[in-house]
């Protein structure tokens, strides 16, 4: 794949309707690739049938797959699909994710199992088809989560949840780099997005608009630029999980 030239390309982005990852299909497509947009549930469908829309409107080419993707079929379909439809997948970009702020003692047995299948086994079997189904040369990257270098609480099973993938990353990149594929991770701050405020009281937006050194929360379109980055010119970055975050956690 020429580094910078998206044109004709087919970028798969599971969580792909809104947010982030709506964000990352709109721009994909504005650069001239075929765009792939995974959603969930029926909750995000209008989000996705919006994001389509644009794509479409602006003459672009995309197509939309609901799925639950904690069954694992559905991250084979997924990947089946696509390939059917546009015939390869370059680059595979995964926002799936799922927060819970809860104190330890509290975590129940259901709370670990759904957030571990969301945020640990979807990113698993994610990289897993992408690594069976890219094209040689192929890119994919994992949006992760700042807290994975923060020393709190009450994030157990969030943190918990995403740490794995980082190992993933590598264990992956060390696997398919023969055949010139790269699998990265982002580690955003605590994004200016729906997703993070449904689980923050007052007290505690404001403390995550403080610490960040540069100040405020992360702005999606800070973090899409470096997840496009990473996937074309970017590619050389292997293995790596960066964190992007305005200086909010570091290591």
């Amino acid at each position: 794949m020429t580094k910078n030239n998206l044109h004709g390309k087919v970028v798969l982005i599971a969580g792909g309707a809104k947010n982030l990852g709506g964000l990352l299909s709109r721009n994909f497509a504005k650069k001239g690739a075929k765009v792939v947009i995974h959603y969930n549930s029926d909750t995000t469908k209008s989000d996705a049938e919006k994001t389509l829309t644009e794509i479409i409107s602006a003459g672009g080419e995309a197509f939309l797959f609901q799925a639950d993707l904690t069954k694992v079929n559905n991250i084979k379909k997924l990947f089946d699909e696509t390939k059917s439809k546009f015939g390869g997948i370059d680059i595979a970009i995964n926002t799936v994710g799922m927060v819970l702020k809860k104190p330890f003692l509290d975590t129940t047995e259901d709370d670990y199992d759904t957030m571990f299948d969301i945020n640990s086994k979807v990113a698993y079997f994610f990289i897993q088809e992408a690594g069976k189904n890219l094209n040689d040369n192929g890119k994919i990257c994992t949006i992760l989560t700042s807290l994975l270098a923060a020393y709190t609480g009450l994030y157990s099973t969030y943190a918990g949840a995403k740490a794995p993938v980082e190992h993933f990353t590598r264990m992956a990149s060390k696997e398919f780099g023969g055949r010139g594929i790269s699998v990265t991770g982002v580690a955003p701050g605590p994004m200016d997005t729906p997703f993070f405020y449904g689980q923050e009281d007052e007290n505690a937006v404001a403390y995550h608009k403080s610490a960040s050194a540069l100040g405020g929360l992360t702005d999606i379109k800070d973090i899409a630029p470096l997840v496009e980055f990473l996937v074309t010119d970017g590619s050389w970055i292997t293995g790596q999980t960066i964190f992007a975050n305005g200086g909010y956690t570091t290591r």
